[in-house]
Parts: structure tokens; sequence; C-alpha cells
């Protein structure tokens, strides 16, 4: 994969991260959709979510890995994703398997 041509801004990453975590079991509810679209603007939210839609399971997680060494987060902004995302696990009041699965996995990518 082109590191270059994957490259994606600090706000689209936290779409496509919060994407792939309403994506866990394998379903994107309409709530968790709605939550995602709340936190950024419209055209930002259809471009990530074409490309998104576009990946498979393992681009997706290199397309993260990627990107998250490609910025310097601080400790502040990794906190706050990470509240976002249980934000969306917890959208159907259920953390499944999956959704812990992928939480490890992030985990492990993030920090």
């Amino acid at each position: 994969m082109n590191r270059e041509q994957n490259k994606l801004s600090k706000t689209e990453l936290q779409v496509y991260i919060l994407l792939m975590c309403a994506n866990a079991d394998s379903s994107e509810s309409e709530e968790e959709i709605s939550l995602i679209k709340s936190k950024v603007n419209p055209t930002t939210f259809e471009k990530i979510y074409r490309e998104f839609s576009n990946d498979n399971d393992d681009q997706r997680l290199e397309k993260i890995e990627d990107n998250v060494h490609l910025h310097e987060f601080t400790t502040m902004e990794l906190g706050e994703l990470r509240r976002e995302m249980y934000e969306v696990f917890f959208t159907d009041c259920d953390f499944k398997i999956m959704e812990r699965n992928l939480d490890r996995i992030m985990d492990n990518i993030l920090y």
C-alpha cells in the first residue's frame, strides 16, 4: 500500500477509526453513523465513508496504523479518541466480543 496515497488528516483518521468501531460487528447502525456524522462536516464524512467502504479489514487496519504513525498525537488527543471510540461501541448499550477484539487491536496500534 502506498503510504502517501493513503495519508489522512487527523480529522479524517478520527472518522475512519470511528467507522471501524461502528463496523466492528459487521454492521453499522443508524445511531452509530449519526454519532460519527455529528463529529465532522458532511463532505469529510462522505469522502471517508466512501474510502472506508472500498477497503477490506486488512487495508483498514494498515491504513489506520500508517496514519497514526504519521501524526503526533498528544496524550489528550488519544484519550479523546478512545472516549469517542467507546461512545460508538456503546451506542447499542452492548460491548460485543468483536468490539472488544477491535478495542484490543486499536489499543496496540494507538499506544
